[in-house]
């Protein structure tokens, strides 16, 4: 009886452990998204992605955003609307993996499509896909070196 509880119990915690975050949970335990993540509270994106989805986020990386000259980024980042419209621009409803990613224009949850191109490796506009498939339990993260504008 007793080793049928231990097992029972070791079972939920290893099945709980299994269990995949969210969207921005995923990113912020990455390590290598907090400038994201800050763009993403200032926005008040953060229940957003946390929500049910599914969601599909092209996610740029720190280094990414530091491609931005500084007074830039820190204009969009104080600018509710435009930081929205751009973060919304990384986001494609639905949960799209590597394997189903097909070349040509996806609508965008901010209304725009992006161009998302497979010749000589994934881009999507001008950023280049650096990890695929991260996945979380309300969609997927992409990886991209760049931060896309909408058009």
């Amino acid at each position: 009886m007793k080793k049928t509880l231990i097992a029972a119990a070791l079972t939920a915690l290893v099945s709980l452990q299994a269990q995949a975050a969210n969207i921005v949970d995923t990113a912020v335990a990455a390590g290598n998204f907090k400038t994201l993540a800050t763009a993403l509270q200032a926005a008040g994106l953060v229940d957003t992605l946390k929500g049910k989805g599914p969601f599909t986020v092209f996610a740029p990386t720190d280094e990414a955003f530091a491609k931005i000259p500084k007074a830039q980024l820190d204009a969009l980042l104080a600018d509710k609307a435009k930081l929205t419209a751009v973060l919304t621009y990384h986001v494609v409803p639905g949960k799209v993996l590597a394997k189903d990613v097909k070349a040509g224009a996806v609508k965008t949850v901010q209304g725009s499509s992006l161009t998302v191109s497979t010749t000589g490796g994934v881009k999507v506009d001008a950023a280049n896909v650096v990890k695929t498939d991260v996945m979380a339990d309300n969609g997927v993260i992409h990886v991209i070196d760049s931060v896309i504008m909408p058009k």
